[in-house]
């Protein structure tokens, strides 16, 4: 990419927002566009209808006339563009017609001209374009134009800047693609020419913040280049400012206080049954916290057998983390006192801040907070579990099965669910981590710790709202090369959006943009809550497949329908089977059976067959995972599938082959503890459903091609 003429554009910018304006005119447009070589039509700026007349016939080819002022913004409004105009004196009489409806549209516009532009057309109409997202900042977007674009909202975002790789996975990406690719003997637009733009489009906002918006509509994009025939640009006016963010180093060293402390205070602690203080105590103490634990309460001198303190002041060694239990209008007194204390970090349980409206009150915690350098976890939060430290600081349920999976969640109801959903189906976790309102520590903060974290193999989250999303995906991207990244997005819908908005007092960003820009980050979305946590218990059992090839062995034709129709929507490719393999597998089925893939072995076969199915699946190299649909016979109970089934796979893991095996298990109430007997031995299985396993499979692999690892020795 050539080398941008960023002073050029620095002179138009800084020329406009002089001005007050927050908008440029076509031709400033087109000094930015040529700055930064995005390629425009030749064109000129007419003042007079002779000069007009002139550029018409310097151009050589027919022309659009539009009006060129700063106040009008919608020139087609206006009556202020003419299209199709050929010659000088059909320039000239467009010229003036242009003027005389500018003034009639507004008499007090300024009018500097009008822009006498080359007309240009065919090949296939685009649209390009940047904008401020209150959420992620700086995005880039590309779609089909024209009425298209509304009609069939096929349009993908990302977040700038972008390199060539991802700006060509812009055009490649959107659901017309074929279209520009040439479908039906049309001709085939550039690619490399529209990525070229687009790659161009995310260098300028990223250079210059102070563009709030830039759209290129329509670009017209043919086999030999591109063109954009529209632009318009938006500037602040004000300051353009970027959030606070702490570096690396100082989350890691504040988180690392949080999950690690070496001493608690529990401000309000209780020895009162019923009270929030009380049960966090009980949680702290029956837990096997092995830390000091100092309780706060002026009215107490003993609670749970451990020294009561009338304020944090009082304790007489350091204190890691504050765990608040105490109505919200007594925080901003006691969360002093921590910061006196040097406390580094507060865990805020209570609500009635900004979730009930009172912002006031939680502006003015966050301001303590910053004040005197502490971390702050919520307010309005179930507390935290960390239990490689038996550490429960939660008035909930405790949690003890412990595992490689990090879970969070904005919302204390869904937190809930995830605890109970841990609980029944015994999945061990490392943490499970209320964010509440977030009024600081967030999503990127827990990454961060369990980017590095060895107890945690595997993150899920609930959001609701991305506080700073950039920061997110900057985090993400790291993560995700490492450790899989599953998140739950509330609000994918308008009402669900509006829902979460009164929910949390958050911004609820376009989901399309969330969608796009969540994929760019490696991570893996979960349509559900169900999907999020069947994700979390299976992703780290699953190793990580080598390929692309997927095979079906099952013992029932419809099963194997259903399970082809669940790897389609799951994006996972099944394997044409080659002709050898074939004869291989045909050698274990029966003649009514079915080799190809789905591979029906049938429903009367003996465990043998399913037996030397599933090892000759496991021992081709050429296949890089398998999916099994089990029908319950009285030949091959529940449990001698499931444990036939973990045999093989074990003996297999013994001789170097691990790939990922999913199983669904159709028949009576006896496969449920099937299932949970697969389960144990690293095999992700569900009775009752085909779509299930498949889902989780393909979440393995969406984890696997983000993170480059697909055919990874």
């Amino acid at each position: 990419m050539q080398t941008p003429d960023k002073a050029a554009v620095r002179e138009v910018l800084d020329e406009v927002r002089a001005q007050g304006r927050d908008s440029l005119t076509a031709p400033e447009g087109k000094r930015v566009a040529d700055a930064y070589g995005i390629p425009t039509p030749r064109e000129g700026l007419a003042t007079t209808a002779d000069e007009a007349a002139a550029l018409a016939e310097e151009i050589g080819t027919a022309v659009v006339c539009k009006i060129v002022s700063p106040d009008i913004l919608h020139k087609t409004e206006a009556g202020g563009v003419i299209v199709g105009v050929e010659g000088p004196a059909a320039a000239r009489e467009a010229f003036d017609k242009i003027v005389a409806n500018a003034k009639a549209y507004d008499a007090s516009a300024t009018i500097t001209g009008v822009q006498v532009q080359q007309l240009v057309g065919g090949g296939h109409e685009v649209i390009v374009g940047a904008t401020t997202d209150p959420t992620f900042g700086k995005i880039v977007a590309f779609g089909l134009g024209g009425v298209l674009v509304e009609v069939l909202k096929d349009v993908t975002f990302r977040l700038a800047p972008l390199d060539a790789e991802q700006a060509r996975s812009m055009v490649t990406g959107i659901k017309a693609a074929e279209v520009l690719r040439g479908a039906r003997g049309a001709e085939p637009a550039d690619i490399d020419a529209l990525a070229d733009v687009i790659q161009r489009v995310s260098a300028l906002v990223t250079d210059f913040p102070e563009i709030r918006e830039f759209d290129l509509n329509p670009v017209f994009a043919a086999a030999d280049g591109a063109c954009a025939a529209d632009i318009r640009i938006l500037v602040e006016t004000g300051e353009v400012t970027e959030p606070f963010r702490p570096s690396q180093e100082e989350i890691l060293g504040a988180m690392n206080r949080l999950m690690n402390p070496r001493s608690i205070a529990v401000v309000g602690a209780s020895d009162q049954e019923g009270k929030i203080g009380n049960s966090v105590m009980k949680n702290l103490v029956n837990g096997g916290y092995a830390g000091e634990i100092y309780p706060i309460n002026p009215k107490a001198e003993e609670i749970l057998g451990h020294k009561a303190y009338a304020s944090v002041s009082d304790i007489p060694g350091e204190v890691d983390v504050a765990v608040f239990a105490i109505p919200a209008k007594f925080v901003p007194g006691s969360l002093t006192e921590c910061g006196e204390k040097g406390v580094p970090a507060a865990v805020m349980i209570p609500s009635g801040f900004a979730e009930t409206g009172n912002h006031e009150l939680q502006d003015e915690v966050v301001e303590i907070a910053h004040r005197y350098n502490i971390r702050m976890l919520g307010p309005n939060i179930y507390g935290y579990y960390y239990t490689p430290n038996n550490l429960c600081a939660t008035f909930c349920t405790p949690y003890d099965v412990k595992g490689g999976v990090a879970l969070t969640s904005q919302s204390g109801g869904i937190g809930m669910a995830i605890l109970g959903f841990a609980r029944t189906t015994k999945m061990g976790v490392s943490a499970i981590v209320g964010l509440g309102n977030k009024s600081d520590v967030d999503e990127d903060d827990l990454l961060t710790y369990f980017e590095q974290d060895d107890n945690t193999q595997a993150v899920a989250m609930h959001l609701e709202d991305l506080k700073d999303g950039r920061a997110f995906v900057e985090t993400a991207k790291r993560m995700t090369r490492k450790k899989p990244v599953v998140v739950l997005k509330a609000g994918r819908t308008a009402l669900g959006a509006r829902a979460a908005s009164s929910h949390t007092g958050a911004l609820a960003g376009d989901d399309k943009v969330y969608d796009d820009i969540l994929r760019q980050a490696g991570v893996v979305r979960a349509p559900g809550l169900n999907e999020m946590l069947d994700y979390a218990r299976g992703l780290p059992l699953l190793p990580t497949p080598q390929g692309e090839n997927v095979v079906i062995i099952t013992g029932a034709g419809g099963s194997g329908v259903l399970l082809s129709d669940a790897c389609v929507e799951a994006g996972l490719s099944l394997m044409d089977i080659p002709p050898d393999l074939d004869e291989a597998f045909r050698r274990y089925i029966p003649p009514f059976g079915a080799a190809g893939n789905p591979i029906d072995i049938t429903g009367g076969e003996p465990p043998s067959t399913y037996e030397a199915t599933i090892r000759l699946g496991l021992e081709d190299p050429r296949i890089h995972a398998l999916i099994l649909g089990y029908w319950h016979t009285i030949v091959t109970p529940p449990m001698v599938f499931a444990e036939l089934t973990a045999r093989v796979v074990e003996e297999a893991r013994a001789k170097g082959i691990d790939k990922p095996v999913v199983a669904s298990l159709a028949g009576d109430t006896e496969v449920e503890k099937a299932s949970d007997y697969l389960f144990d031995h690293r095999i992700v299985a569900y009775p009752y459903t085909t779509e299930r396993p498949v889902a989780v499979l393909g979440a393995k692999y969406r984890w696997a091609r983000a993170a480059g690892l697909l055919g990874a020795p």
